[in-house]
């Protein structure tokens, strides 16, 4: 079995050396252990740096795309350069490569094929309060959306089989985290949490220029996610928020209107049908997002095996 250690890069020439250094050429369970860099379009020398440290594979993006795309890129690099399993981490080394084996372990024994490595968010020193809470937080929201027991949700050290590599793809360009983990529970490929350990801060973190911009993008990433993978359930509520102000405006005209005293409150009857009417439209809209979902499931189970049958195909060659 091979495994390839996928990292996306972007200006990474003072942290790669390191987190390359610390990865291992060896895990039990695999007879190949690869080093795989994407470059998300870096203008220093993160490249020459990876590749004089000993890195098998290099893909390069011609401008910077973002941190999904280049994660979304390196799984199919991966899958066509014969990786068996993938592990993803960061090129900033915030993940201790000792725990590699533990990620790939539940792979190996066919307990799981996608990992997800927990962070100790209650003790690491560099987290503040607020982060903390905000993780928390954000792991609890994705495990209801995903119906999963993924522990760390926005964790990026995690270990992919080959045949979920192959079924997912993410939408979304800020991050790749929290979507796969909905869509692999959606697709009810098996997950599991198991704990790892932090290295200390190298750098300051690119996707959270701040606390509150922080908290708009995930808002507005879970959101994406939510009228995407379930889209029926999020125009349901939507639907119920803006219909029953509605009802009860209407029920207000009703009673009025049966003490005689209607005609000054015809604004409440305008008011009301417009919202029941809003509420009723959103509720179309949502049947119709449920069908298009329906469908983006079926095209992921299409692009799947149309990737495997070109994996196969080249393997054979």
């Amino acid at each position: 079995m091979k495994l390839i250690i996928q990292i996306p890069c972007f200006n990474e020439e003072a942290t790669i050396a390191g987190t390359l250094a610390d990865l291992p050429r060896a895990v039990p369970g695999f007879d190949r252990v690869e080093w795989l860099v994407i470059d998300d379009g870096s203008t220093d020398r993160t490249v020459e740096i990876a590749q004089a440290a000993g890195v098998d594979h290099v893909v390069r993006l011609s401008h910077n795309q973002g941190l999904a795309a280049a994660f979304s890129e390196g799984l199919e690099a991966a899958l066509r350069a014969g990786a068996d399993v993938i592990v993803n981490t960061d090129g900033d080394n915030q993940y201790n490569a000792k725990g590699i084996p533990d990620l790939t372990r539940p792979i190996i024994e066919r307990r799981a094929q996608i990992v997800v490595g927990a962070r100790p968010i209650g003790t690491v020193a560099h987290f503040s309060p607020t982060k903390r809470a905000l993780q928390r937080l954000g792991s609890w929201v994705v495990r209801r959306a995903s119906r999963t027991d993924i522990q760390d949700a926005p964790s990026g050290f995690r270990a992919f089989h080959r045949d979920a590599a192959m079924k997912l793809y993410v939408f979304n360009r800020y991050t790749y985290t929290l979507e796969t983990i909905i869509q692999a529970g959606r697709l009810g490929i098996p997950m599991v949490s198991v704990p790892i350990e932090v290295n200390g801060p190298t750098r300051e973190s690119r996707l959270i220029g701040s606390i509150g911009q922080y908290i708009r993008r995930s808002v507005g990433t879970i959101l994406r996610i939510a009228m995407l993978y379930s889209p029926l359930r999020t125009f349901s509520v939507l639907a119920a928020l803006l219909a029953l102000p509605g009802f009860l405006a209407f029920a207000r005209f009703l009673v009025y209107y049966a003490a005689g005293r209607g005609d000054g409150h015809v604004q409440s009857l305008v008011i009301g049908a417009a919202l029941i009417a809003a509420g009723a439209v959103t509720m179309v809209g949502g049947l119709i997002a449920d069908l298009i979902a329906a469908n983006r499931v079926l095209l992921a189970e299409i692009r799947g095996r149309l990737l495997k049958a070109e994996l196969e195909r080249a393997r054979e060659r």
